[in-house]
């Protein structure tokens, strides 16, 4: 099944194809929907998906002006307080005062878009643009598995291209820019990831010809490592098993936020992008 020209590719559906190109074709060409679990304890992991959705929520409450004394009461069932009262304390510390929350950039890929919705970038205009993205994952990943998540590497790139409007009319040089994954289980640990010229020049090129193969592609296989199939709704359907694997044992990158969507939902009309 081809690409649709409308597509718009997004840090998820790149993930998804470099974990598994039948997961991609699954979830965006043929957009199907299948009712298996994708994590359990299935109550105890949907619990904690709307926990995260909440601190993400409060955060952009915060970040759009309301007090945090004015959230606190909606922060009280354990985690969510625990990570409310630690974003308080270091969430923001050291951060550029101009704050972009919940802000969305796309830019041309091909014959394609590539777009990217961030929790926050935090911008001095000339000097620095930071991304920061909050995480309440159970665990903390290491940083090298960090380092090669396609959201590292999509969301430096795209806002390169793509900030300019954030920055006085000019385009952010990589240099200036940096990317903090903060934890809400260890929030005094960020992990960051500054950006150069020469990583951005070899991400764009990578970029171009990941989508190029999913472009050229006519036949998706399924992953061979099954590990990744204990955690993805479909592994039913690809005779990869019936049983849900435990979130609490999962991959850290399991979370309320994720932009699956991304690939056919976003209206263009109400995002910032720039054109070539």
């Amino acid at each position: 099944m081809p690409v649709p020209s409308h597509f718009q590719f997004s840090q998820s559906s790149l993930q998804d194809y470099a974990d598994c190109a039948r997961r991609f074709e699954l979830r965006y060409l043929e957009r199907l929907a299948w009712p298996a679990p994708e994590s359990e304890p299935l109550i105890e992991f949907e619990q904690h998906m709307a926990q995260g959705a909440r601190f993400h929520g409060l955060v952009h409450r915060h970040l759009a002006g309301i007090p945090a004394a004015a959230l606190d009461p909606l922060a009280q069932e354990a985690p969510l307080d625990r990570w409310w009262a630690a974003y308080q304390r270091c969430g923001l510390d050291g951060l550029p005062a101009q704050r972009h929350p919940e802000i969305t950039l796309t830019v041309p890929l091909g014959d394609y878009r590539l777009i990217a919705r961030y929790d926050l970038i935090a911008v001095t205009p000339g000097e620095r643009a930071v991304i920061m993205d909050w995480k309440t994952s159970l665990h903390r990943p290491k940083r090298d598995r960090l380092a090669a998540r396609l959201q590292t590497v999509v969301y430096r790139y795209v806002l390169a291209l793509a900030g300019a409007h954030l920055n006085g009319d000019q385009l952010i040089a990589p240099e200036q820019i940096e990317m903090v994954y903060w934890f809400a289980e260890t929030p005094e640990q960020p992990e960051r990831f500054p950006y150069s010229a020469d990583q951005f020049h070899a991400d764009g090129l990578m970029l171009s010809r990941l989508v190029q193969e999913i472009d050229t592609r006519t036949v998706f296989d399924l992953v061979q490592d099954e590990k990744f199939c204990n955690f993805c709704t479909y592994r039913s359907l690809c005779n990869r098993g019936t049983r849900a694997g435990d979130f609490r044992e999962a991959e850290p990158f399991i979370e309320a936020e994720d932009d699956a969507g991304a690939g056919f939902d976003f209206d263009l009309d109400q995002i910032a992008e720039i054109e070539f």
